[in-house]
């Protein structure tokens, strides 16, 4: 899929991957895609995507968030939600790195379990949320 205007081609920051059946994760995706740095990061929904471009399966977009750094870097769940802050600059890039240590990042690991988990209970959300289990 060719980028639309406002997503770049090739982001120079990075690429945060969603799952856009889900109303909870468009909803999230949309809140971070209104902050972030529409030149550098891109914001899209895996169905829209070429996953093996990205070295990503369609179980493992349907899971969890995926942010995709500017050298081609996976990171899934919290360590996504932590790239996609830090990229958003000021105080959301310090919540960011924050996130990525420990014992913080235990805590943000746990807490995107029990949000994956229950994305279909969250507001914004329909019964495409469920995961599987």
């Amino acid at each position: 899929m060719a980028p639309t205007a406002t997503e770049p081609a090739t982001p120079t920051i990075g690429r945060l991957i969603y799952d856009g059946d889900c109303g909870f994760c468009t909803a999230t995706a949309s809140w971070f895609g209104r902050r972030r740095k529409a030149s550098e990061v891109a914001v899209q929904p895996w169905q829209a995507l070429d996953l093996d471009r990205f070295g990503l399966t369609e179980r493992q977009t349907r899971t969890e968030v995926w942010w995709v750094d500017a050298e081609g870097h996976n990171h899934g769940g919290h360590r996504a939600v932590s790239r996609a802050l830090e990229a958003m600059g000021g105080a959301w890039s310090l919540a960011g790195r924050l996130l990525r240590l420990p014992p913080a990042s235990w805590a943000a690991a746990l807490a995107y379990r029990l949000v994956a988990r229950n994305r279909h209970r969250l507001p914004g959300s329909t019964d495409a949320c469920r995961l599987d289990p």
